[in-house]
């Protein structure tokens, strides 16, 4: 536990840093911290603080910056969030119109970037998959089949299985009409959650060829997570980031790869209200270097999606979180109203 005087000391030190982008010395820690401290008893402070991990020394410099774990404690436990004003809340939702959805991810990621001049980032909404209405199977040649899936709001997908025996039209009839009239109306998740069960009742020989269906009409159907990235480019002008080309490089690959952000946005949905990622807390290798403040959004009282900022671990967090929880929020009620 630090006392009240290095708490202190290290949230000047943060917010100094923050603010300069420069390592802190005892002076201007005696400067802005208001505690009336020798030069001394600051830099004993401030040794006892590197002990602890919380800042470091670059280089040479006599001065100091905080390390992730300074960070962290800083962001948890000293730090004052100031909520945005309803002017500017007002100007966020006039930017989120409830339009087109699709437009709104894009608005909203572009509008988390121009306000905090580093990357914005939305996760496209997990919707439900939609409901069976009926299949078909046609035979193409012995062992090909074409399975022609269409769905309650009309969209058609076409399916070839590649099947291990030969069925004649009759049987291929008699399994279309068996999903039909089992899995009409149902989605893909219902359908998973019966077809164990229901397939029991079907001839042996048909058990291959509907299990084969499902996990087709599963990759026609399921919807794909993706996300909507804006502002990336404001990286490659922040100071803390394009010193090191090869970690910006990592990074970049890891947008275009998308893998590593899903995998952070999803869990970032099952958090409640923002949460902050500083450097390796990720996970991520890519993003070590940096901090991804993030938000679910709900649509209809559902979680659907994340919401986020990537910057430099030196960024204005008590700027940001709010930014960041009130986009979230604007764009589940457009969406919801949507």
């Amino acid at each position: 536990m630090l006392n009240e005087r290095a708490q202190l000391l290290l949230k000047t030190l943060v917010e100094r840093y923050i603010a300069e982008g420069q390592p802190v010395g005892s002076r201007t820690l005696s400067k802005h911290s208001g505690l009336d401290l020798s030069a001394a008893t600051i830099r004993n402070a401030m040794a006892d603080l590197e002990e602890m991990g919380f800042i470091v020394s670059p280089h040479t410099s006599a001065g100091r910056i905080p390390t992730p774990r300074g960070y962290r404690f800083f962001v948890d436990t000293l730090l004052t969030v100031r909520p945005l004003d309803q002017v500017q809340v007002h100007q966020l939702e006039n930017q989120l119109h409830p339009a087109d959805p699709q437009r709104l991810i894009a608005s909203a990621s572009k509008l988390l970037s121009d306000l905090t001049l580093f990357a914005g980032i939305v996760m496209t909404p997990k919707r439900r998959s939609p409901a069976f209405r009926h299949l078909e199977f046609l035979p193409l040649s012995e062992k090909r089949i074409l399975l022609i899936i269409v769905t309650a709001d009309e969209n058609v997908q076409n399916r070839i299985l590649l099947t291990d025996k030969a069925y004649s039209p009759a049987e291929l009839t008699r399994a279309a009409n068996f999903f039909n009239q089992h899995y009409a109306g149902c989605t893909l998740e219902e359908a998973r959650t019966r077809m164990q069960d229901e397939l029991k009742r079907l001839h042996q020989d048909m058990t291959s060829l509907m299990s084969a269906a499902l996990e087709a009409s599963s990759q026609a159907l399921e919807p794909s997570e993706g996300y909507v990235l804006s502002g990336e480019k404001n990286l490659l002008h922040v100071d803390d980031l394009s010193s090191n080309m090869s970690s910006l490089r990592r990074l970049f690959d890891a947008f275009e790869q998308k893998t590593t952000l899903i995998q952070l946005l999803d869990v970032s949905q099952g958090a409640h209200g923002v949460q902050i990622f500083i450097g390796g807390e990720s996970g991520h290798a890519p993003l070590d270097e940096c901090s991804v403040v993030t938000a679910p959004y709900e649509v209809d009282g559902q979680v659907v999606g994340t919401v986020g900022v990537i910057g430099p671990t030196r960024m204005a967090y008590e700027r940001v979180i709010p930014i960041v929880d009130v986009t979230a929020k604007l764009l589940g009620s457009a969406l919801s109203y949507h």
